[in-house]
């Protein structure tokens, strides 16, 4: 069952499981990947020692963002379905807002799982499809979506970028997506951060999204719109297998 938690919780949370991640390896070097690097929310890795590597698109605004950042010792962007990906040689692979933004997501995930070690840990947070939200974002025209953004979002966010929304980017899709790949789904909380939900216009954003709960009748809740996972790589394959 999802847990719903303030953002300020949530991003502790990722955090935390991060230092203990290395805290667990006795020391060793922490590698993070961090796939949609363009969206600047970096980790609070403490005193972790750590290389961090971040990939996204090529979109002007990602690379204006990604190239401002401080916390990546190298990145790159390009297709996400091409860019080389070691294999298991990350802790950490942190995927924020990736998935409901690009085509082929699956894919794309199971590429970044090629490079996750064994006991590593996934960590994704997503704009739900399924929330009322998401169901805005992904049926407005991207010519309404481009012309409505700087009005409705805070300063400085980045953006507007694509809403694709492929199944993957629900609660039932990436459970899905874990149950058939052997990945245990340790957290999963729901939240709400829209930035059109924290703008300027933020009472109009809250007052559709509600619309659109009334008008769906519950199925597209207005109560959340994000989601945010704790999945865990099983150290072996029999554990997957099992």
């Amino acid at each position: 069952m999802s847990e719903v938690r303030s953002v300020v919780d949530r991003d502790d949370l990722l955090s935390q499981r991060v230092r203990e991640q290395w805290t667990s390896q006795l020391g060793r070097r922490l590698d993070v990947l961090i796939a949609g690097c363009g969206w600047p929310e970096p980790l609070d890795l403490g005193q972790a020692e750590a290389r961090v590597i971040g990939i996204d698109e090529d979109l002007p605004a990602l690379r204006k963002s990604t190239s401002a950042r401080k916390d990546l010792d190298s990145w790159a962007l390009g297709d996400l379905r091409s860019v080389p990906v070691p294999p298991r040689a990350f802790d950490v692979v942190y995927v924020p807002f990736l998935l409901e933004r690009i085509e082929h997501s699956e894919l794309v995930l199971d590429r970044l799982l090629t490079g996750l070690r064994p006991g590593g840990l996934l960590l994704v947070r997503m704009r739900d499809r399924a929330s009322a939200y998401g169901a805005c974002d992904r049926l407005a025209p991207s010519r309404l979506r481009r012309m409505l953004w700087r009005r409705f979002v805070p300063s400085g966010t980045v953006g507007p970028l694509p809403a694709v929304y492929e199944q993957i980017a629900s609660r039932e899709g990436m459970h899905s997506f874990c149950l058939v790949r052997g990945l245990m789904v340790t957290e999963d909380i729901s939240a709400s951060s829209g930035p059109a939900l924290n703008g300027p216009l933020g009472k109009l954003a809250r007052a559709a999204c509600s619309v659109v709960e009334v008008l769906s009748r519950g199925r597209r809740p207005a109560s959340h719109d994000e989601i945010t996972m704790v999945i865990r790589n099983p150290q072996s394959h029999f554990a997957r297998l099992i």
